[in-house]
């Protein structure tokens, strides 16, 4: 009974877990490695050829320039998906919150776990793609450590918002919309793969007000070692205020949602 409630919650989702972990994280090990293999090294052969990538790329090649990105592209994907399908699930098919809410645990302290739970889920997946970085020479730096730590922030101020809006559904038809409509057009235009400064100039200012933006900057920074201190605590204070006032959002909506 001394153990924190919100981590009695997030117990009952590790418990879960450790029947499918071993796919889990070979998931997330292998999938970065064909992304790098594919398009770092082929598809980056062809940018790094075109004479023209030193410049925009800020010196480094397209491998290097691409490889960071993906600690935050996949917590993204990893993060938003959790906050979905296993949010509304937990309401309305397995009724899972609502009996963890006939135990002692508060609303908050269930949502509390489930916070958790998703920031643990986001982590597993970053070192698993932090971990294949670490095979190759261009990336392999004690950067790495600090671009984990931004890469499970970036998925928890996704995770965070989507969760509240789990939280008042009845139904699972608008999350195939915002996959479709948010999630894969920030991986594309994001900053991960090309410089946002390419995008239209329409186009430029919305990526820069998407988290997913300084996600990637923090990781790809952080690996380089070319972290500067103010636009460092600019990039923080989006990702940290995102995930703050999302989980206010999703405690009001699992106490709306449980106390009924």
């Amino acid at each position: 009974m001394s153990t924190p409630a919100a981590i009695r919650s997030w117990e009952a989702h590790f418990t879960q877990y450790r029947s499918v972990w071993k796919t889990n994280v070979m998931g997330s090990f292998v999938q970065p490695l064909l992304y790098l293999l594919g398009m770092g090294l082929g598809v980056g052969a062809l940018v790094d050829d075109s004479g023209r990538s030193d410049a925009l790329l800020d010196g480094l090649t397209y491998f290097q320039f691409l490889a960071p990105g993906l600690l935050a592209t996949t917590a993204m994907m990893i993060a938003a998906n959790e906050a979905m399908w296993p949010v509304l699930g937990g309401f309305k098919w397995w009724k899972k919150f609502h009996s963890e809410a006939a135990t002692p645990l508060t609303p908050n302290e269930i949502a509390g776990g489930v916070a958790l739970w998703q920031i643990t889920k986001s982590c597993i997946a970053v070192v698993g793609v932090a971990t294949v970085l670490a095979l190759f020479p261009d990336t392999r730096s004690w950067g790495l450590l600090l671009a984990i730590v931004f890469g499970t922030l970036t998925g928890a101020a996704f995770a965070a918002p989507i969760s509240a809006w789990s939280a008042t559904r009845d139904g699972d038809y608008s999350f195939p919309t915002i996959n479709r409509f948010v999630i894969t057009p920030l991986f594309l235009f994001g900053g991960a793969f090309y410089p946002i400064s390419q995008l239209p100039d329409w186009m430029e200012p919305i990526a820069i007000a998407t988290p997913l933006w300084h996600g990637v900057e923090l990781c790809r920074n952080a690996v380089y070692d070319r972290l500067e201190f103010w636009p460092t605590v600019g990039h923080l204070a989006y990702l940290v205020t995102l995930a703050v006032v999302g989980w206010v959002m999703a405690a009001r909506s699992f106490n709306r949602r449980l106390t009924l």
